[in-house]
């Protein structure tokens, strides 16, 4: 497995003119569906000034992608437990009436060899269509969806978003771009990496790569190494060496004009934990900044408490604390990478950059601040 990256990767982003907004007074309903290798997750949202309100969500675990390291092909089991939760995605879809929508799948159906015939069976039982998209199209919708969290003195950004099956790295050049105009910048990337209308300043793709190494897959790399903290820093440094032809890798940034945000179960987790929350809040975890020592701390707790103590910690959860670990190895090598004092914490992904690609591209979201 080695990590993709388009040939046009480094070549500078064009801009989009989005047409003149529409009263958002009764706006249409929006969906995005994001079929992942570990989860199956769903919004229904209508536009709202520059953001959009959500109406009704929908996430489940449904391990899609549980054995296809050592098969190559997505079980029945997990096929049944995947139809069985977009079945309940179809009755939502169809009860708010929605007509606009896009529903996708990633990094496992992309590797599966049964993944055509897994979607035929999908629209059979459910009469829903899913897209597998490509790895730069899931990093672009990731880079989106954390368009509001990125600050006006930011120069260089690194957006991650770790997922069950591939981590998606994408670093942004903002330096060229006027401090209030960064957030729209990158929003304008919904129609691609390289597109660019007028004479509007752009936000530079200096490089991005997907790695085939998420939460889940990186796990089962390791499964058969006993020692916990051994397997942890195994996959810590595995990770981290399949990050050595990302071009801004050896790259010294400066601190106080870099900033990564971080996407995925794994950060808002790891969030969660350094806050000493017994149930999640997401407005206090979105758009939370920690730092190097900080994400450490909560990491070096996670290994004293060994396999049993994560699985009966409340901040954790059931969902997650079989998948804590890796995913804490993967963001433990980035930090190694590049240590900053500005992590920001996303709770938002490619359901929200789905959501405001069809939202931009049909020109219903107000032009103003995110």
């Amino acid at each position: 497995m080695t990590p993709k990256r388009p040939k046009g990767a480094g070549a500078p982003l064009k801009t989009v003119e989005s047409p003149a907004p529409k009263p958002l007074d009764s706006g249409p309903l929006y969906a995005a569906l994001d079929l992942g290798t570990n989860s199956c997750r769903m919004l229904i949202a209508r536009p709202s000034g520059s953001q959009f309100h959500v109406v009704d969500s929908y996430s489940k675990s449904v391990q899609l992608g549980l054995g296809l390291e050592s098969t190559g092909k997505l079980s029945r089991s997990s096929m049944q437990r995947t139809i069985q939760a977009l079945k309940t995605c179809q009755q939502k879809l169809k009860r708010h009436k929605v007509r606009k929508m896009r529903l996708v799948a990633t990094e496992a159906c992309r590797r599966a060899q049964n993944s055509a015939e897994f979607l035929a069976k999908i629209k059979r039982e459910t009469g829903l269509v899913l897209d597998i998209i490509p790895a730069e199209e899931e990093a672009r919708l990731a880079v989106i969806s954390c368009a509001p969290l990125v600050s006006p003195k930011t120069e260089q950004l690194l957006v991650v978003d770790i997922g069950g099956g591939s981590t998606e790295l994408v670093w942004i050049d903002l330096s060229d771009v006027p401090k209030k105009q960064r957030a729209k910048a990158i929003m304008r990337m919904h129609r691609g990496f390289s597109h660019q209308v007028g004479n509007e300043p752009v936000a530079k793709v200096v490089d991005w790569i997907s790695v085939p190494l998420g939460v889940a897959t990186l796990k089962d790399q390791f499964e058969d190494v006993e020692d916990d903290a051994a397997r942890f820093a195994l996959m810590s440094w595995f990770f981290e060496e399949n990050l050595a032809d990302f071009t801004p890798y050896q790259d010294v940034q400066q601190r106080e004009r870099f900033q990564i945000v971080g996407t995925s179960g794994t950060v808002t987790t790891v969030a969660a934990s350094h806050l000493g929350l017994k149930r999640y809040d997401r407005t206090k975890v979105d758009g939370l900044r920690m730092n190097s020592e900080e994400i450490d701390t909560v990491i070096r707790d996670y290994l004293a408490l060994g396999p049993e103590g994560r699985r009966l910690d409340p901040r954790i959860g059931q969902d997650r604390q079989a998948l804590i670990m890796s995913g804490s190895a993967i963001l433990q090598a980035l930090l190694r990478c590049w240590p900053t004092d500005r992590l920001s914490v996303a709770d938002r992904g490619l359901r929200e950059g789905l959501l405001y690609a069809q939202m931009s591209a049909d020109g219903v979201l107000e032009d103003g601040p995110f």
